[in-house]
């Protein structure tokens, strides 16, 4: 079993910027991939960004409308991934999710979410 644990949401400022956090714990391989989706009001859960870890070395892949402005990172030593956004838009506001698919049990696993308000 794997516990997803978000972290680091709150309210700012359009242009701002701020880091979340996941911090994970159970059975958890580094070459597990880690994401972050995010939920707005009224709309579906989109996938923002994914990280993995393999003979390639490490892989990131970003929605469009956040290319630029996001970057995730993993930490394996904490078990923890990051997802650092700046340029923050009123259109970011949602419930962001972070996300792991454990590839030893072919499971997904899903934190409680964190609440992100862009707004002036």
């Amino acid at each position: 079993q794997v516990q997803l644990v978000e972290s680091g949401g709150g309210l700012v400022q359009p242009g701002g910027s701020l880091r979340l956090s996941c911090a994970a714990s159970g059975y958890i391989s580094s070459s597990d991939t880690m994401a972050w989706y995010r939920q707005a009001p009224g709309k579906q859960r989109e996938l923002v960004a994914t990280f993995s870890s393999g003979v390639s070395g490490n892989i990131a892949h970003f929605l469009d409308s956040v290319k630029g402005r996001f970057t995730i990172s993993r930490d394996n030593a904490k078990n923890t991934v990051y997802l650092q956004m700046t340029s923050l838009k009123p259109e970011d506001t949602a419930v962001y999710y972070c996300n792991l698919y454990s590839a030893s049990s072919s499971s997904y696993f899903w934190g409680r979410g964190t609440q992100v308000t862009v707004s002036s």
